[in-house]
C-alpha cells in the first residue's frame, strides 16, 4: 500500500486528509510544515506528498523544491485556497504532478490520488522499458509499452531468425523502417548489410538501376559496370519501404528476384545470385490494390508471408508519454538544451491530438520545442501543432491564411475557447460534466478557464 505524507499548518485540514486518506486504505503520516516534512522524507521515501502551499517558514513551493532533491521519484500534489495558472505552472516547473484549490470535492481528490500514484509506478516501469529498448538491439531503439506494441516486439522475436519475407503495414510516420531494423538487427544476419530504399521516391528507370544495378554502355551515362542494391544486400537484408508504388513492369522483374534471388543487371547477360531477405512495407491496402489490379497477386504473396501491421498512435495513446520523454533527452541532447520536463496540461494536450503524422509528427513537435524552450520544461503555449489535425474543430484551410499570416497560438486560443463554451453550454453550465465531454480532468478545466479568463461561476460544481 502506498504511503503518504500530508503537510499543512491547518490541523482541521491536516486532520482532515489523515483521517479520508487512511480510510481509503493508505499509509498516512501528517506534520504541520515544510521542516517536518523534509526531516521525514529523508528518513523514509514517499510515495505521494500532500502539501499546502501558503505555510509559515517554509511555502509549499520550496518545500516541493526539497522534496524532488531528496526523492525524485516521490509524487507531490500542491493544496491552495486560491489556484492561479502561475501557481500552477509554478508547481509543475519545480515538478508537481498537479494541483488541487481548499475547496475541492472529495471525488476529484481521490482521483487525483489514485492517478498520481500509478503514474510513480508507470514512471519507474516506462524508464526501464525506455532504457531497455534504447540499449537492446532487439527493439532498435523503438519506444513504446502498450498492449498493441508489445504483440509487434512479440512478432519481431519470432520472425527475426527465419528466413521468410515480411511485409510491415501501416499509416506514414508509425515506424515501419525501424519494425524493419529490429528484424535484421535481431536475427544471424546482424552485422551484414541493412539496405533501404524507398520505392515511391524514386523514378521507374533510376529505381531499376538502382535495384538490379547496369552494365557499361547499356544507356546514356553507364560509364562504366555498377552494383545494385540486391548485390549490395548480398548476405543481408534489403528494405523495400512504400513497395506498393512499385509501376507493374518493375514488379515484374523484382517477382523473379525475390522468387529466385536470381536478377540481371542492365544491360547484363549473366544471372547474379544473392542471399537476401526481403523486408517490405506500404502504408497502402496492397489487398485492394491486388483486387484492383494495380499490384500483382504473386508477387503479394511472395512479398506478403509474416505480415506485421503497426498500430497508429492514436490508437495507442499510453505510448505518448514515454515516447515524448525519449525525443526530449534525444533533442535535448542533440542541440545542447536542459529540456528535462513536461508540463501536465502540455501533455494532455499531446495525449488529446489525433497525430495523423503519427511518431514522426510527435518527434517534430517535441523537436521544436526543445529548440524553442527557454526553461527546463516544455510549457502548453510552446507547442507548434499542424493543423493537419482533425483536433475536434474545424480547422482554417490553407486558402483562408491571409497574406499577413496569422498568429496560431491565437488561433489555437480561439478554437480552445469555443470548445469549452460548447462543452459548458451541453452541460448547461456543469464544469463537471463539460469535462467529461472534453475527456479531460475537472481540475484541467478548472486550469483552462482561469488561463482563458473566462467565468468559473457555477452554483452546481461548488464544493
Amino acid at each position: 500500500m502506498a504511503d503518504i505524507l500530508v503537510v499543512d499548518d491547518d490541523q482541521g485540514m491536516r486532520e482532515f486528509l489523515e483521517i479520508m486518506l487512511t480510510r481509503e486504505g493508505y499509509d498516512v503520516v501528517a506534520v504541520p510544515g515544510g521542516r517536518e516534512a523534509i526531516s521525514r522524507c529523508r528518513k523514509k521515501k514517499f510515495d505521494l506528498v500532500i502539501t499546502d502551499l501558503k505555510m509559515p517558514r517554509m511555502d509549499g513551493i520550496s518545500l516541493l523544491k526539497q522534496i524532488k532533491e531528496v526523492s525524485p521519484e516521490t509524487m507531490v500534489i500542491v493544496v491552495t485556497a486560491y489556484a492561479s495558472g502561475e501557481t500552477a505552472l509554478a508547481a509543475m516547473k519545480e515538478g508537481a504532478y498537479d494541483y488541487l484549490e481548499k475547496n475541492f470535492d472529495l471525488n476529484d481528490l481521490k482521483s487525483l490520488v489514485e492517478k498520481a500514484l500509478s503514474q510513480r509506478g508507470a514512471g519507474r516501469d516506462e524508464a526501464r522499458f525506455i532504457k531497455e529498448v534504447e540499449n537492446s538491439p532487439s527493439y532498435s531503439g523503438m519506444v513504446g509499452k502498450s498492449k498493441e506494441m508489445r504483440k509487434v516486439y512479440s512478432l519481431i522475436r519470432r520472425v527475426a531468425d527465419t528466413s521468410a519475407n515480411v511485409l510491415i503495414l501501416g499509416e506514414s510516420g508509425t515506424g515501419k523502417e525501424l519494425v524493419a531494423r529490429s528484424i535484421h538487427e535481431n536475427s544471424t544476419r546482424k552485422g551484414k548489410p541493412f539496405v533501404v530504399i524507398n520505392c515511391g521516391g524514386i523514378p521507374e528507370q533510376l529505381l531499376e538501376s538502382e535495384l538490379f544495378g547496369y552494365t557499361k554502355g547499356s544507356f546514356t551515362g553507364a560509364y562504366a559496370d555498377k552494383a545494385g542494391l540486391f548485390e549490395a544486400a548480398h548476405r543481408g537484408t534489403l528494405f523495400l519501404d512504400e513497395v506498393g508504388e512499385l509501376s507493374p513492369f518493375l514488379q515484374v522483374k523484382l517477382l523473379r528476384a525475390v522468387q529466385e534471388k536470381t536478377f540481371r543487371r542492365i544491360g547484363g547477360c549473366e544471372d547474379i545470385t544473392v542471399d537476401v531477405r526481403i523486408i517490405s512495407a506500404t502504408n497502402q491496402n496492397l489487398e485492394k490494390k491486388v483486387k484492383e489490379l494495380e499490384f500483382r497477386e504473386d508477387l503479394y504473396y511472395r512479398l506478403n508471408v509474416i505480415p506485421i501491421r503497426i498500430p497508429p498512435l492514436r490508437d495507442r495513446k499510453e505510448d505518448i508519454p514515454p515516447l515524448v520523454e525519449h525525443f526530449m533527452e534525444k533533442y535535448s541532447r542533440e542541440l545542447g538544451r536542459e529540456v528535462k520536463k513536461i508540463s501536465a496540461y502540455a501533455l494532455e494536450l499531446l495525449v488529446n491530438y489525433p497525430f495523423p503524422g503519427n511518431v514522426r509528427e510527435l518527434e517534430n513537435i517535441i523537436e521544436r520545442s526543445v529548440a524553442m524552450e527557454t526553461s527546463n520544461i516544455i510549457l502548453p503555449e510552446n507547442l507548434v501543432i499542424s493543423e493537419m489535425g482533425e483536433w475536434g474543430v474545424s480547422q482554417k484551410g490553407i486558402d483562408d491564411i491571409p497574406d499577413e499570416g496569422i498568429c496560431l497560438a491565437e488561433e489555437l486560443t480561439h478554437y480552445e475557447r469555443r470548445l469549452i463554451e460548447k462543452a459548458l453550454k451541453k452541460a448547461r453550465g456543469s464544469k463537471t460534466k463539460a469535462a467529461k465531454y472534453l475527456s479531460i480532468t475537472f481540475d484541467s478545466l478548472r486550469y483552462r478557464l482561469d488561463k482563458l479568463e473566462m467565468d468559473q461561476t457555477n452554483n452546481e460544481d461548488s464544493v
